[in-house]
């Protein structure tokens, strides 16, 4: 087969593991800078270029899209998905991920399980939200924010009536959630390809801090999934549309609770962490699924 990655950098531990994984197959893999990408938009033959030439003949596209480019990045995957070529997560599914707000009004409709959320724009609203979500200590989380930025423990009122307006002086767009304190400042990282759970990690964020990201210091170690939280992991990937996602859930004292569904989970934490090849798991899913035009969401937003 022939795999293209959309990643812009090709020394990223995931990048590099999804090439070595396709080519240890007899694949042929190629990365392209999704920036560099540039699309000719025509009725009858869509393509997509790079430095001077078009990139067709694939059979399957990897995206790898960071936050920042998501907008861009989108673009590009759609246009590989209206040439035929197969996308590992489609365009919409990443897309429903990304946006933070939509996918847990997503889950919500599906019955997972989820932190108590409130949103709201109105300044006046402020001391309401805050009792939405059951009082301080909070938690208030910039919809854009990764790897754990612009996210803020507010351990008091004051102290989170003070985040929350401060936010909106900036004018940024945040959410407003319950603080699982039995949790402990650990999380669940479920990896999800295709119909099953991968593997599971548990991240633990170090002392004196609540986010448990990697990214952050916080350390990984291979955990055993309860039936529980193995079927919210499955229920919450296949709700917002991706094959494969990194879905982060937190042990409450009413079962698990999602966090964020990620649509380009990393590889570095869960491979190290479980001691198993995802990567090829990866390619494997490809194998068996990449098909001419096949998208599940097409038409859908």
């Amino acid at each position: 087969m022939k795999i293209a990655i959309l990643s812009r950098n090709s020394r990223l531990y995931s990048t590099r593991r999804l090439v070595e994984a396709g080519e240890e197959r007899g694949h042929e893999v190629q990365i392209f800078d999704t920036l560099k990408c540039y699309m000719d938009i025509a009725t009858m033959r869509p393509l997509v270029h790079y430095k001077g030439e078009t990139l067709e003949g694939f059979d399957a596209v990897i995206p790898r899209i960071g936050a920042s480019i998501t907008n861009y990045g989108l673009a590009v995957l759609r246009q590989f998905e209206m040439m035929g070529t197969f996308p590992l997560n489609e365009s919409v599914a990443l897309g429903r991920a990304r946006d933070k707000l939509r996918s847990l009004q997503l889950l919500a409709r599906k019955g997972v399980g989820l932190p108590v959320t409130g949103f709201a724009n109105y300044v006046e609203n402020t001391n309401n939200l805050i009792e939405l979500v059951g009082g301080a200590p909070l938690v208030v989380k910039l919809l854009t924010g990764t790897h754990g930025k612009g996210v803020v423990l507010a351990e008091t009122k004051k102290a989170a009536e003070s985040v929350i307006n401060a936010f909106r002086d900036l004018s940024a767009d945040f959410l407003v959630q319950e603080f699982i304190e039995e949790a402990g400042g650990a999380d669940i990282r479920a990896f999800v390809i295709g119909d099953k759970v991968v593997a599971a990690m548990k991240r633990q964020a170090k002392e004196g801090e609540f986010r448990s990201n990697l990214h952050r210091g916080g350390t990984a170690t291979l955990v055993k999934l309860s039936p529980a939280e193995r079927a919210t992991a499955l229920k919450a990937a296949h709700t917002i549309g991706l094959s494969v996602a990194g879905v982060d859930v937190l042990r409450s004292n009413r079962g698990p609770v999602v966090m964020e569904v990620n649509a380009s989970p990393g590889l570095e934490g869960i491979e190290r962490a479980t001691d198993k090849d995802v990567a090829g798991m990866i390619i494997q899913y490809i194998e068996k699924n990449a098909r001419p035009s096949r998208t599940r969401t097409r038409g859908k937003g």
